[in-house]
């Protein structure tokens, strides 16, 4: 019984191996790709594993989103480079077009421009006929009994702005030609369009003499720092009115051109303050270059030192006369005491004279030093309080003395 049942063990090994022979092998993967896919996930979801997610406690889900929201933004960036890249060439070639097509259009365009230019300018050159200065009410009357021409400047109205802030200071100057040897000037009349006067001004003229001689009255516009502006004028030839009786009369301004400065001359002047002391030194050294005054072709000339506070006459003081010279040496000197509490505002003011035997001297030209003046004279000023004890020389230039005047008139600002 063992022996058969040995056998019959034996007996089913055998058939066993041979039906493992008889089957066929297993066919081997027919796609290497899905298997690369396969791995590759594997991977990627391997390294999602890794990543620090368990301590920021970040679901599965939000890193997905994440992971799309870039994919979109990159989309998008290489979207908007391929349209501008591919659109570059077709804006190129509308722009030519418009150019070449539009060449005409342009054409006629700038003909019409400058046609219109030529219409705007026309226009300008009317309006600059039509622009208007302003007016000016006076009155005019003769005495004949003292053969004078009294002139009154009443008022002004509508004058134009000359200075930035959009009005002026203006003031009327009146004198006769061709003659102009006097000459008058009003106040001024501080920012006013309409500035009201209310000045007389006597001319003493024979009445035979009058008819060849013009009367002007010039309205100007103030300026501390620079030269004034004309605004307008008005001329009255004398033998165009009749003086029989007043006359009283508002006239439309003209634009007028400024007369020229005429040079009078220039002037040096030495000034030494000693603040320990109190005392002002004025030394009136010399003149060059004066304005001939007499019938000779000469001068005759003094000046005059007059001390000022605040606008108010401390002293005066003269020099001595030089005959027949354009040229004068003085060298005179002038002591003044001024404690030092009113040194910085006082008037140094030096007028030139042609001195004359027989009727009153005329003055040649004047300027001004110290509180309010401007320029070299307040330069010179300046530098005098800097250098105590020491004589300070400038040279300063000569103006018309009703034209200081009015600066001395006008408030300081």
């Amino acid at each position: 019984m063992p022996l058969v049942n040995m056998a019959a063990v034996r007996l089913r090994r055998a058939a066993g191996e041979e039906e493992r022979e008889s089957r066929p092998p297993p066919p081997p993967p027919s796609h290497r790709s899905n298997h690369q896919f396969a791995s590759m996930k594997n991977k990627f979801f391997n390294e999602l594993t890794h990543l620090p997610n368990h301590k920021l406690k970040m679901p599965m889900w939000a890193v997905g989103a994440i992971v799309v929201v870039v994919l979109a933004l990159v989309a998008c960036l290489g979207f908007c480079i391929y349209k501008k890249c591919f659109n570059k060439g077709k804006k190129q070639k509308k722009a030519r077009e418009r150019k070449g097509g539009g060449g005409r259009g342009r054409r006629k365009k700038d003909k019409e421009g400058e046609d219109g230019d030529e219409k705007k300018d026309g226009e300008e050159e009317k309006e600059e006929e039509k622009e208007f200065f302003g007016k000016l009410e006076y009155t005019l009357d003769y005495n004949f009994n003292d053969n004078q021409l009294i002139v009154g400047i009443l008022q002004a109205q509508d004058l134009p702005a000359m200075d930035m802030g959009g009005t002026s200071d203006p003031y009327v100057k009146v004198y006769m030609l061709p003659d102009k040897k006097k000459k008058f000037e009003t106040k001024v009349q501080r920012k006013n369009l309409c500035p009201v006067f209310n000045e007389t001004f006597t001319f003493k003229i024979p009445y035979s003499e009058l008819g060849g001689q013009t009367l002007v009255l010039q309205v100007f516009d103030f300026d501390r720092f620079g030269k004034h502006d004309v605004i307008g004028e008005i001329k009255i030839p004398m033998n165009s009115i009749d003086l029989g009786q007043p006359i009283h009369e508002w006239k439309d301004l003209v634009g007028g051109e400024k007369e020229e400065q005429e040079k009078l001359g220039d002037i040096c002047i030495s000034l030494r303050y000693v603040p320990t002391a109190g005392k002002l030194t004025v030394n009136v050294m010399e003149a060059k270059n004066l304005k001939k005054m007499d019938v000779g072709g000469l001068s005759d000339p003094f000046v005059k030192v007059v001390l000022q506070h605040n606008g108010k006459r401390l002293k005066k003081k003269k020099t001595s006369v030089k005959q027949n010279t354009l040229n004068p040496y003085f060298n005179e000197s002038f002591s003044f005491e001024i404690p030092f509490s009113q040194i910085q505002k006082i008037q140094v003011l030096i007028t030139v004279y042609d001195y004359d035997k027989l009727g009153s001297n005329d003055p040649i030209g004047k300027c001004w030093i110290g509180y309010g003046a401007s320029g070299v004279g307040l330069r010179h000023w300046s530098d005098m309080l800097a250098n105590p004890r020491r004589p300070v020389a400038q040279w300063h230039t000569l103006l018309p003395e009703e034209e200081v005047d009015a600066a001395l008139k006008a408030p300081i600002r």
